[in-house]
């Protein structure tokens, strides 16, 4: 990107900010803008963390050349090459060769191989002037050089970043080379570096190790993150790092554990902890360590950034023309920049109801989590996983929730295990009021919290109701931030509905220089760990020179709720929407976790259950766990599903005893025999 000195930057744009704030105004209205960071809100966000990682696992690409490197067999002593040329990174080693991460490695050397002078008639100084011009040929046909010692450990990092990169090097060791320390010595003078490795990238010294590890990850190019939070209508605004980190994964797993750690107090007394003193929880004390934990995740990807060579800019960026951005930081100074290619990771933000009070008195999960009074009773609106979930942890650390549901429980999951999350949260005193929705927010009384009075109408008919609460959380969706940067002035179609963005399989709009990734794709799911991958993967397509594109089948999901839900691929529904219900078999058991059994609590709570396709030989194509620890079960099968997971290969697999993964090992109830699934012992 070129800004107005002149100077050239690539561009990207994100969500975040300078650090979370409140009840400040921003620099102007609207999404944060183009390329780069991104994190989705709750379960499951270029990356998360922001920064993409240094190291990018493709295979190194290998690449012939006239002038190889001699490879010695044992004695005979090897023949001596004639000049200088690279290893080619990908060959198959020979016998004195290793191998890390598919790059090849020279063992410690014994006999080495020496370059042979360039001419017998010539004087030392013609010599040298010709071995000067060959190494600077190879400097300038090779777009990563290497000059290496095969016993280095420094150069054997380097040789493994960059294969971990994927990106094609050639590699010439000195030690294997006749007169190597003519060749160093010579090296010596064009970089002023008398050490190896000696690096070239794009035909410019890069260094050694360190430098490289610093830079080389980048290849050579100029990237940009321009990341703007505008701040939600009660005026919280955030740090760097998207939605994940500052108002979603991170803050509500936190808050999580905190109502789980309550429920482990009651148990504690049936497991002989004996303690007299009044338990009770402090709001304060938790959101202020919660906040402290992501200020210091915030601190981390600036610094992250910064050894990358990333131009971070905290302003929001909006296209003006082909190839242009405006960034417009909080003060409204306006700066240009272009860029050859841009990535909008721009997210989503909460939606509102759109009626008389809300954005005047309710918060969403932008502002919850940094919220600096306890909310007390609270109106959750919505049935979302992010509704379920934070009303699940307030009513874990003891507040009085109401969830207002104006139709089905987690829409777009399976509706047999949506409902049993809904009614664990009913059973332990969690309130639903089923087909109604908000028309009115009053506010009653200010104070923090304050009072509000909420009018609802039923959806089935005229009926109204009225109730008091002290705050009200909407949690009913969320819109793409797509609309105001510009897109329509370089033609990125949207889809007008949604917001969302149609891509091609390899994340690119009909706009060839523009890519997007994360929430804001249309048809993809909208998770963090999901765009993450998907920025990665594009990064090495369009400087690596990798092909594999982000696979969005059978990723795995985990609900956070208080009975945790865990799933990847089908719902049952769309299982049979798919392959037909005579097609499937489904596998299902309740279970009870031992660790529920002495603390005496819910027995035949929990459930498991797969869907089959009997005509691709049983293979699983939908998992589903509800139970302690979900996200971690979940993950460890979902590796299973990618590699094809039938029934058979689960029978075959001996459980751990005693958990609650072991079930998926024995299931042998189906529903269609209509057998009782109710357990009797752990």
């Amino acid at each position: 990107m070129k800004s107005p000195g002149g100077q050239e930057r690539p561009s990207s744009h994100a969500r975040g900010g300078a650090g979370r704030r409140r009840g400040r105004g921003g620099a102007s209205g609207g999404p944060a803008g183009l390329v780069g960071v991104r994190s989705y809100p709750f379960a499951g966000q270029f990356p998360a963390p922001p920064p993409a990682s240094g190291s990018l696992n493709c295979p190194g690409q290998a690449r012939s050349d006239t002038a190889a490197l001699a490879q010695p067999p044992p004695p005979p002593p090897p023949p001596a090459q004639t000049s200088p040329g690279p290893v080619k990174m990908g060959a198959v080693p020979n016998r004195r060769l290793g191998s890390v991460r598919g790059v090849p490695m020279s063992s410690p050397p014994g006999r080495r191989a020496r370059l042979s002078s360039p001419g017998t008639g010539r004087s030392s100084s013609e010599a040298r002037e010709e071995l000067r011009r060959r190494l600077l040929g190879l400097i300038e046909s090779n777009r990563v050089m290497i000059f290496s010692k095969s016993y280095c450990p420094h150069s054997a990092r380097v040789k493994e970043l960059f294969s971990s990169l994927g990106v094609e090097c050639n590699i010439l060791e000195l030690d294997r080379v006749d007169d190597g320390a003519n060749v160093q010595e010579v090296l010596s003078e064009i970089t002023n570096q008398k050490t190896v490795p000696n690096i070239f990238v794009n035909k410019v010294h890069m260094g050694g190790c360190d430098r490289t590890f610093q830079e080389a990850a980048i290849l050579g190019k100029k990237v940009m993150v321009l990341d703007f939070v505008v701040p939600s209508p009660q005026g919280t605004s955030w740090g760097l790092g998207g939605t994940c980190v500052n108002v979603g994964c991170v803050p509500k797993k936190l808050m999580h554990q905190a109502a789980l750690l309550g429920q482990a107090l009651s148990d504690a007394r049936k497991f002989g902890w004996e303690y007299s003193q009044q338990v009770k929880h402090n709001w304060e004390t938790m959101t202020e360590a919660i906040q402290n934990h992501i200020g210091s995740l915030n601190w981390g990807y600036r610094l992250s950034l910064r050894e990358k060579a990333v131009a971070y800019v905290n302003s929001y960026g909006e296209f003006v023309e082909h190839h242009k951005i405006k960034a417009t930081n909080r003060k409204g100074q306006e700066t240009y920049y272009t860029a050859a290619k841009f990535v909008l990771a721009t997210g989503e933000r909460p939606r509102y109801l759109g009626i008389q009070g809300d954005k005047e008195y309710c918060i969403t999960s932008d502002d919850l989590f940094s919220l600096p009074y306890c909310p007390g009773k609270t109106l959750v609106v919505g049935a979302s996983y992010v509704a379920l979930e934070c009303a699940g942890f307030l009513a874990g650390i003891g507040l009085d929730v109401t969830v207002m549901v104006r139709s089905v429980l987690l829409r777009g999951f399976d509706q047999e295990m949506a409902e049993k999350v809904g009614s664990y949260m009913e059973q332990h005193g969690v309130k639903f009021l089923r087909k109604f929705v908000p028309v009115m927010v009053q506010q009653l009384e200010k104070g923090s919290p304050g009072k509000l009075k909420v009018v609802a109408k039923s959806t089935e008919g005229p009926e109204t109701i009225e109730e008091v609460y002290n705050t009200v959380l909407l949690a009913i969706g969320r819109d793409s931030c797509t609309r105001k940067i510009g897109l329509e002035k370089i033609g990125v179609k949207i889809n007008e509905k949604s917001g969302k963005i149609p891509v091609n399989d390899v994340e690119q709009t009909n706009v060839p220089y523009v890519y997007a990734v994360g929430d804001i794709l249309e048809g993809k799911l909208e998770l963090t760990p999901v765009a993450i991958q998907a920025g990665k993967l594009l990064a090495r397509r369009l400087f690596a020179g990798c092909l594999e594109k982000c696979d969005y089948v059978n990723v795995p999901t985990t609900v956070f709720a208080p009975l945790e839900y865990g799933c990847c691929g089908l719902s049952e529904e769309k299982a049979i929407e798919v392959y037909k219900k005579e097609n499937l078999e489904v596998y299902h058991t309740l279970f009870w976790p031992l660790e529920w059994t002495v603390a005496s609590r819910d027995n035949n709570t929990c459930y498991a259950k797969i869907i089959c396709n009997k005509f691709d030989n049983y293979r699983v194509i939908g998992f589903h766990v509800l139970g302690p620890n979900a996200g971690e079960i979940t993950q460890g099968f979902a590796a299973a599903m990618k590699c094809g997971l039938t029934k058979q290969l689960l029978d075959d697999t001996i459980g751990i005893h005693p958990t609650c993964g072991e079930v998926f090992t024995t299931l042998e109830i189906t529903k269609s025999s209509g057998l009782d699934i109710t357990q009797k012992g752990c």
